[in-house]
C-alpha cells in the first residue's frame, strides 16, 4: 500500500534575481564588519620590506700600538628618509694597499674583504658616547705579508641580507709594528715629587723594535671613593688618564703633584719609522700614593743681636735668620743651651711664623747657643742651623755694663 503525504505542498526554489540579491547582501554585511574591525583598532603601518640604511660618511681610523680604532656614527635612517626602528648590523671590510709613500691612497678599497659582521642586538655594545667604536687587532702576519702597507677600511649598514647600504668613506692608514708595551715601569716618591723609571722596549710582533723617537707620560688621579686598585685594574690600551708630559729617555719627574693623593702612571714609547711614528699601547701601571715624609732644608743666617737696656726694659737677645724658600713651611723653632753643640730647648710654645724670635729671659752674664729648625705644614722637622750664640753682660752699679776683666786689664 501507498502511503502519500497529501498535506505537504509543492518545495519552493528561489529564483536567480533573489539569489543574486542575498549574495550582495550578504558580501555586503561582511565588507562593513571588516571596516568597523579597522576603524576600531588603529595601528602604525607596517613595512612590508625592510629598509635600506643611510651610508657611514664618518669613518675614521687610528693605531694604537697594534690596533686599528675605527669610530663612526651608525646610521638611524633609510634611504628614503624613515627613521629605522632598530640598529642596523655593521660590516667591516678592510684591504691593504702597498703604495709608495709619496702616493695617495686610492678612495676604496679594491678588494676588500669582510672583516666582520657585528648583529644588531650586539651593535649597542660597541657604542661610544653616540659613536660606534670597534677595535680591529693586526697580527704579526699582518705586517710581514703587506710590508709597508696602508690599510684601508669601510664599513656599511644592513637591515637584510639584501637590503645593505652604500659603502662608507674610505678610512686609510699607515700601519707598521708598534714596540712592545713597557713592563717594567717603576715610580719613586722624592721631596720633588714623583720619578719614574722604565727599561727601553727592543722588540715589535714582527721583530726588533725600530728607534724610540719619545716616550710620552700619562696620569690619572684616583677618586678618594674609587675601590682599591682601581686604577691598575683595566686594559692597557685605556688610558689611564691625561698626557703630562714627555721625554726622549727616562727618566721623568712628575713635579706637579700634592703629597697625600693617589696617582696612576702609565708611559707610551713613540717608534719611529721613516715616514711615520707609532704609539705603543700604555706600559703596565703604576699606582703611587706620595706622603710628605721629607723634612724641609735647615734655616740659614742665624745671627744673635744684643739689645741694650733702654729706660725701664731690660737688655735681651735679639734673633734673626733667612725665610725659606720652600713654599710649604709652617714656622720655626727655636732651641737654646747653655753649652756649645748640645741640642738645648725649644723657648717657642707655639711655631713662630716669622723668621724672628726676642730671648727676654736670659742671665747677664750667661752665653747662649741657638740654632732654628723650619717645620712644614705635615708637620716634618728640619735638621739644626748652624749655632750662633750671644749674651747679655752684667750691668755695673752705676747702669753701665761691667767692663770684661780680661779687657779691663792694663797692656804692659
Amino acid at each position: 500500500m501507498e502511503i502519500r503525504n497529501e498535506a505537504r505542498g509543492p518545495r519552493w526554489s528561489p529564483t536567480p534575481s533573489v539569489r543574486e540579491s542575498i549574495f550582495y547582501f550578504l558580501f555586503s554585511i561582511f565588507a562593513l564588519v571588516a571596516l568597523l574591525a579597522g576603524c576600531g583598532a588603529p595601528g602604525e603601518p607596517v613595512e612590508r620590506k625592510p629598509p635600506i640604511p643611510t651610508a657611514v660618511n664618518d669613518l675614521a681610523a687610528t693605531q694604537q700600538g697594534d690596533n686599528v680604532i675605527l669610530t663612526f656614527t651608525l646610521p638611524k635612517e633609510s634611504v628614503e628618509g624613515r627613521e629605522l626602528k632598530q640598529p642596523p648590523a655593521i660590516e667591516i671590510l678592510r684591504d691593504f694597499q702597498t703604495v709608495p709613500p709619496s702616493s695617495p691612497p686610492s678612495a676604496s678599497p679594491a678588494a676588500p674583504a669582510l672583516l666582520v659582521t657585528i648583529p644588531s642586538a650586539m651593535v649597542d655594545q660597541y657604542d661610544t658616547r653616540g659613536q660606534i667604536r670597534y677595535v680591529d687587532g693586526l697580527k704579526p702576519e699582518d705586517f710581514t705579508g703587506h710590508p709597508g702597507a696602508r690599510a684601508v677600511y669601510s664599513v656599511r649598514a644592513r637591515t637584510a641580507p639584501k637590503k645593505v647600504s652604500a659603502n662608507s668613506n674610505a678610512a686609510s692608514l699607515r700601519i707598521e709594528p708598534a714596540a712592545d708595551p713597557i713592563s717594567d715601569l717603576q715610580a719613586e716618591v722624592t721631596h720633588q715629587g714623583v720619578v719614574l723609571t722604565w727599561t727601553s722596549p727592543q722588540k715589535t710582533a714582527a721583530g726588533s723594535a725600530p728607534p724610540i723617537a719619545s716616550y710620552r707620560i700619562f696620569r690619572r688621579e684616583v677618586e678618594p671613593t674609587s675601590a682599591p686598585n682601581a686604577g691598575v685594574q683595566g686594559s692597557r690600551s685605556q688610558k689611564p688618564g691625561v698626557q703630562i708630559g714627555d721625554c726622549l729617555a727616562p727618566p721623568f719627574r712628575d713635579t706637579q703633584i700634592q703629597f697625600g693623593k693617589t696617582y696612576v702612571y702609565a708611559v707610551r714609547s713613540v717608534a719611529q719609522y721613516p715616514d711615520v711614528q707609532i704609539e705603543s699601547l700604555d706600559s703596565a701601571p703604576v699606582e703611587v700614593a706620595p706622603l710628605d715624609t721629607f723634612p724641609p732644608a735647615a734655616p740659614q743666617g742665624l745671627v744673635v743681636v744684643l739689645v741694650p737696656t733702654q729706660g725701664a726694659s731690660a737688655a735681651y737677645l735679639e734673633l734673626s735668620w733667612s725665610i725659606s724658600a720652600e713654599n710649604d713651611i709652617a714656622g720655626y723653632n727655636i732651641y737654646r743651651s747653655e753649652q756649645e753643640g748640645a741640642a738645648g730647648q725649644k723657648q717657642n710654645p707655639d711655631l713662630l711664623r716669622t723668621p724672628a724670635f726676642r730671648d727676654m729671659n736670659t742671665i747677664p752674664g750667661h752665653r747662649y747657643f741657638y740654632t732654628v729648625t723650619a717645620v712644614d705644614r705635615v708637620g716634618n722637622e728640619s735638621a739644626a742651623s748652624a749655632a750662633a750664640s750671644g749674651e747679655v753682660p752684667v750691668e755695673s752699679p752705676t747702669g753701665a755694663p761691667a767692663e770684661d776683666p780680661q779687657k779691663a786689664q792694663p797692656k804692659p
